[in-house]
């Protein structure tokens, strides 16, 4: 009979009970939080190490490192080979490190060029983007299975900039010096682009703030990809068709060249698109061939002169000119690159904790900063533009049976080869078959959908995350549709703590363990007594609903008469509490506006006779409770380290020495 109250009477001290574990049972001496110090803390070092600040603390660390030994333990964490490489299976791995490394080095080689051209920037730079980060992760990532370069989601966050830095002249029609120009004051921008992204993941490493990596969801990083591939395919239709269009920035550019594609249609390049027809045909099953037969058509057919194809054409051999990017600009391009470098490292180290979970190692977020910071700020000096983890090559380099980061060196041969000796190869490679690429690469982010109908199952809260960044980032524009989805997250979060339910807790029977009254358990609950569990931080935003709960309990001010859901019985005490056990173990912390509500409810609860009791205070919600004047209103001997100790207290407060009905729910 659930909700039905049945009355029953407590032994006194010397009879015996029907229950497997009587009310007035005492196993021992109910434990203070200060008995509790006395017994098993250090009572005197304690607050020496509390007083100490915390500069002092971070400056004697940084002493001991200056040390012989701690000088090689810092050498060995910020250079991940020097732990690895000397316990390296040569027999086992090296053979799997090998193909991996090869089989991604030639899938950057089409991709890099690809992206390049998502971003503005002539294909080779994407190629030097395939070379110089690959080779600086390896020497200072943490992620074994992990594959830098380029990847879609920032080349096209990159070209957008770019084209708001340096946009198309209005005229269209350049000569070669002219284009040359662009290009170069494009790839300058792509550079400066990097190199604040770097020095702020740079910045991010010295305040050791990997956490931040926290603050993008799972939801938030899978709808910002999806969203993103949406825009890569859009972006790629006017080469997919032949169609010369400017690139639409800002909000609701993809809206914009949807229509602009739709209204130059008529004008399309049939060779163009019968070239990007049969790539997309071909490029599933035989990607990298695909490019080769590519090259080959375009040359015997001479498509670029006859059709005015557009094709990839020289590719400078060797590298670039060391060449630091113009500090004048980074003012301009704070605001693209702060949202750039989020993505970064939010990118990449979800994507190495998942294969460290699963291969059963771990990494280091904070080492994880430092490895792409120094990766986009030193290859920008080799006008690379900005790179992180990728989706497709990093799967890849798994399936290809890569162990170690030693498959990045091997990926490094291969972008080397081509950038020395067989550039020459793709210079007859149609535009529209790098579009095809850039198309095709975006599979995987699309198949992310898929997870949508058991995102709803498992969190109707995360399925809303997911929709609402989706659409900011396909309405809006990629940063734009991160902030809005990184705030949304937030406020879901907040919200939840708001909408908590504080639980009325009874005695389950034969136990010593106190569960809220609406569960289906036999509790008991004693006349006079309140125990009251408020499981949500105690904060601001919470301080109201925390207020109005406890006095409808309490029956203190007008609050006593309203109703709110608080998971307890509607008449669970026939008598004024007396005694009120306020379980504080699930309030993870209290800023100064809740701290200040707890001293006003003690205070209260002082004036009407009620005796306040607090329980599982940890100790950051103690000391700020403690700074809030907690301790002008209560007594240390109010502060129990557990609810039953509290419980017991308070049964003794309550004398219970004679018979006494007590309220069982069944």
């Amino acid at each position: 009979m659930s909700g039905i109250p049945g009355a029953r009477t407590c032994p006194g001290p010397g009879e015996a009970s029907d229950l497997k574990s009587p009310l007035g049972a005492k196993f021992r001496e109910p434990l203070t939080e200060t008995r509790f110090q006395q017994l098993f803390g250090d009572a005197e070092q304690e607050p020496e190490l509390l007083a100490e600040p915390r500069w002092s603390r971070l400056w004697r660390r940084r002493a001991s490192a200056c040390s012989g030994p701690g000088a090689w333990r810092l050498l060995l964490a910020r250079l991940p080979p020097l732990r690895w490489l000397p316990h390296y299976r040569w027999r086992a791995w090296l053979l799997g490190d090998a193909v991996a490394g090869l089989t991604v080095g030639i899938v950057h080689v089409p991709q890099g060029m690809a992206f390049a051209l998502l971003t503005s920037v002539p294909p080779v730079f994407g190629l030097y983007t395939s070379f110089f980060p690959v080779l600086i992760y390896t020497l200072l990532g943490t992620g074994r299975h992990l594959s830098t370069g380029t990847f879609a989601v920032l080349s096209l966050m990159t070209g957008s900039a770019v084209e708001r830095l340096v946009p198309e002249p209005l005229s269209g029609n350049l000569s070669g010096i002219e284009r040359e120009q662009l290009d170069a004051q494009r790839v300058g921008a792509a550079a400066a682009v990097a190199f604040g992204s770097g020095a702020l993941m740079l910045g991010m490493f010295a305040l050791q703030l990997g956490v931040l990596a926290t603050f993008l969801s799972e939801p938030v990083v899978k709808a910002l990809t999806s969203g993103a591939a949406l825009h890569v395919l859009v972006s790629q239709l006017p080469s997919l068709l032949g169609v010369p269009l400017p690139r639409q920035i800002g909000c609701f550019a993809l809206f914009k060249t949807l229509a602009a594609v739709l209204t130059a249609l008529p004008s399309s390049s049939p060779a163009e698109l019968t070239i990007s027809a049969l790539s997309l045909a071909l490029l599933v099953p035989v990607k990298e061939l695909n490019v080769l037969l590519a090259s080959v058509l375009c040359f015997t057919s001479s498509l670029d002169t006859r059709y005015n194809v557009q094709i990839v054409g020289l590719l400078p051999g060797g590298f670039p000119q060391p060449l630091l990017p113009s500090l004048a600009e980074l003012p301009r391009i704070l605001a693209d690159s702060l949202p750039m470098a989020l993505v970064t490292f939010a990118v990449s180290a979800s994507l190495a904790s998942i294969y460290a979970d699963k291969y059963s190692y771990t990494i280091d977020s904070n080492q994880e900063l430092l490895a792409h910071g120094v990766s986009n700020l030193v290859s920008s000096l080799f006008s690379c533009f900005p790179n992180s983890a990728t989706l497709a090559t990093t799967s890849l380099l798994v399936d290809a049976g890569g162990n170690t980061q030693l498959a990045g060196l091997f990926s490094c041969m291969v972008v080397l080869s081509v950038l020395l000796w067989l550039g020459p190869l793709f210079y007859y490679l149609p535009k529209a078959v790098l579009a095809c690429i850039n198309i095709s690469s975006m599979r995987q982010m699309f198949f992310q959908m898929r997870e949508l109908p058991q995102l709803w199952r498992i969190s109707r809260v995360d399925f809303a995350v997911w929709t609402v960044t989706w659409v900011a980032v396909v309405t809006l524009s990629v940063d734009l549709g991160l902030a809005v989805g990184v705030v949304f997250s937030m406020m879901t979060v907040v919200c939840r703590t708001q909408r908590v339910q504080c639980l009325a807790l009874g005695l389950a029977e034969g136990t010593e363990l106190y569960r809220p009254l609406r569960e289906s358990h036999k509790l008991l609950q004693v006349p006079g007594l309140c125990i009251l569990s408020y499981p949500a931080p105690l904060y601001f935003g919470t301080r109201g609903q925390f207020r109005r709960v406890l006095e409808w309990h309490l029956g203190l001010g007008e609050g006593s008469k309203e109703a709110p859901k608080t998971g307890g019985p509607p008449d669970a005490a026939a008598e004024p509490v007396r005694v009120v056990v306020l379980d504080c173990g699930g309030v993870t912390f209290a800023d100064a506006a809740g701290a200040r509500e707890v001293v006003q409810l003690a205070s209260r609860c002082q004036d009407a006779g009620i005796h306040l009791l607090l329980a599982q205070c940890n100790a950051s919600v103690l000391g700020t409770l403690t700074q809030a004047g907690l301790l002008d209103r209560v007594t240390p001997e109010q502060l129990f380290v557990s609810v039953q100790d509290a419980a017991a207290h308070a049964l003794e407060r309550l004398e219970l020495s004679g018979p006494k009905t007590c309220t069982v729910w069944v």
